[in-house]
């Protein structure tokens, strides 16, 4: 059996290893349209290549993704975040989870996953053909036809795995539309919030470890740290946000109101009570030194200066007016998004092959016999924290089934 499998991402690499394991007697080949393998993975994590997420819940898992959670239940089953760990740690990888969840080499370097995956492929003796893409494909009776770029004739392919990744471009799926696949129109997913030249942003590097974050005239809502950036907002509950907006965003054209609840406390009358404790407990000091509900000092000062409540203003000298501006500021504070900024190197797109055209329990196209998907060429995305990766994983090893 002759096994081709387009893209040289984490998808590919584990689809390929996945059906040469299945099928020891197969020929198995890579083929990689630039001169790079595995360019997310190397510099996913700051470098580091966050590998999969730490949630060993099924349920939970599936709600990490904004699009495909549901539909990889299944998938799940038969590889996810436990099988991830053992796959690596029993190939000599050491994991590590870290406090918020993600999952990293011990080394702290994405080479060490880069040269597992390497060791395996060349173990296993499959073949990679780097700068060579693919220009069409072709279903031929029970083969597939593929032609090479600088190639006029067609090879022949028993079975064919598609794993080449999101593109931001819909034109970027016109290959895979001409055999009859509907495409989800790509759009962003993950990224910052941009607030040019707003005061906001003279506080970069100010972390609210617990905040809750909306935007205006939707339902889209997220909680956790924020970050505040020199051109806006980011951290875990705006990306979560972007991720789960993705398409409201992009119909935004990203310019909208954010509200934001820097303490994450949606019971105003408990924040005014508080307040009014802090009042009593600390009369004398000022406002400017004792701050309630944690917040960081820079953040403090610029949520009083934003209240108008001066610096030498004592706390029994508050007031029920100063607390109530006080507590409408820190739950319900609104500021203009005026575009946005990817997350870093992990570019990520919500949109790909439907995956009412795929059957999800092998991966297999419902439209093309012999072909099949893992990776993000599908419709599925997902919030940061490692799960895309394990999206990667768990299709790559279930299309290698080949069933």
């Amino acid at each position: 059996m002759k096994i081709a499998v387009i893209g040289g991402g984490a998808a590919g690499f584990f689809a390929a290893i996945s059906a040469r394991s299945n099928y020891p007697n197969a020929e198995v080949v890579i083929f990689e349209k630039s001169q790079k393998l595995l360019a997310k993975v190397k510099v996913s994590g700051g470098g580091r290549c966050n590998v999969t997420n730490g949630c060993r819940s099924i349920s939970e898992l599936c709600k990490a993704y904004p699009r495909g959670g549901r539909s990889l239940k299944k998938a799940f089953h038969r590889f996810n975040t436990e099988h991830t760990w053992e796959w690596f740690e029993s190939r000599g990888v050491a994991l590590k989870t870290e406090p918020d969840g993600r999952v990293f080499p011990q080394s702290n370097d994405s080479q060490s996953i880069i040269d597992c995956l390497m060791t395996e492929i060349n173990r296993l003796g499959i073949r990679i053909k780097l700068g060579t893409g693919i220009t069409a494909i072709e279903p031929d009776g029970d083969q597939l036809l593929l032609t090479l770029s600088g190639s006029s004739l067609p090879n022949a392919y028993d079975k064919v795995i598609i794993a080449t990744g999101g593109s931001p471009k819909l034109a970027g799926f016109d290959w895979l539309k001409e055999l009859g696949h509907h495409i989800e129109p790509p759009v962003p997913s993950l990224f910052t919030f941009n607030m040019p030249k707003h005061p906001i942003t003279q506080l970069m590097g100010v972390v609210a470890s617990n905040a809750g974050v909306s935007i205006q005239g939707t339902k889209l809502k997220s909680e956790g740290p924020l970050l505040v950036t020199h051109w806006g907002m980011s951290g875990p509950a705006i990306l979560k946000l972007s991720a789960f907006g993705a398409r409201t965003l992009s119909d935004f054209n990203y310019e909208f109101k954010a509200q934001v609840n820097w303490i994450n406390e949606r019971n105003t009358e408990n924040v005014v009570q508080q307040l009014q404790e802090a009042a009593q407990e600390h009369p004398q000091k000022l406002l400017t030194n004792q701050r309630p509900f944690g917040l960081p000092e820079r953040l403090w000062l610029y949520l009083l200066e934003k209240s108008e409540l001066s610096p030498s203003k004592k706390w029994n000298e508050l007031g029920k007016k100063g607390a109530n501006k006080l507590t409408s500021l820190l739950t319900n504070d609104e500021y203009p998004v005026r575009g946005k900024t990817t997350f870093k190197e992990e570019f990520v797109t919500c949109g790909g092959v439907s995956l009412n055209d795929v059957d999800m329990n092998t991966m297999q196209s419902k439209v093309c016999k012999n072909l099949y998907f893992a990776g993000e060429v599908l419709d599925i995305d997902a919030i940061t924290g490692g799960y895309n990766f394990q999206a990667a994983w768990t299709t790559g090893f279930v299309a290698g089934h080949l069933k």
